[in-house]
């Protein structure tokens, strides 16, 4: 068996998200906004919780089409709240329109919104090298200075911990430990972010 970070335990979703996805190098703007909207959802859960929920998320929410969610009137808003395949917060669930908004605004502004985000690490991933989970933080400096960008951009829910647990999620940032057999298959992916989306 391959060694994991232990964060992800045995559970077979948990396993397969984090050989698959987290730390993955993202560029393509549906995923990169999918994860803006699950990783909002997540704050104050746990992060199985929302994988749990993800096809729900895809279903209730049109596959994460940015362009109607940002149509969404309050009606539907009120009808998602009552589908169960999601986390029923009505803050949470309401975010999802004002990011996509403000979603749009950024692309129209940088022609992506990979582009934006990516220009805070200009363009590759920062390799961190832990060697246990005691020692992968919640946030740092430039989750700071991303989170404060964000909201004068008019986006909720996202906090510094949400933005840095976005970093990690989109391989922004490859925070899997030294001893993790895909840390080092993260890292070779350097220089060639690309898009990736489990079906």
């Amino acid at each position: 068996m391959p060694e994991r970070c232990g964060w992800c335990g045995s559970d077979p979703l948990y396993v397969a998200y984090h050989d698959s996805e987290w730390g993955v190098p993202v560029t393509d703007d549906k995923t990169l906004f999918e994860f803006l909207i699950l990783e909002g959802a997540q704050a104050g859960l746990a992060w199985i919780t929302v994988l749990r929920k993800r096809e729900g998320y895809r279903d209730v929410f049109d596959d994460f089409d940015v362009q109607r969610i940002a149509r969404y009137t309050d009606q539907k808003l009120e009808r998602i709240l009552g589908d169960s395949r999601i986390i029923r917060n009505r803050l949470k669930v309401y975010a999802a329109r004002k990011n996509a908004q403000a979603f749009l605004a950024v692309q129209k502004e940088f022609g992506s919104f990979a582009s934006y985000m990516w220009r805070f690490v200009d363009g590759e991933p920062v390799h961190n090298t832990w060697e246990s989970l005691q020692q992968v933080p919640a946030s740092t400096p430039l989750s700071d200075a991303i989170s404060k960008d964000m909201k004068q951009r008019g986006f909720t829910f996202v906090g510094t911990t949400i933005l840095y647990a976005h970093m990690q999620a989109t391989g922004m940032v490859n925070d899997h430990l030294t001893t993790c057999f895909r840390h080092n298959e993260c890292r070779a992916l350097a220089g060639q972010p690309r898009d990736f989306r489990i079906k």
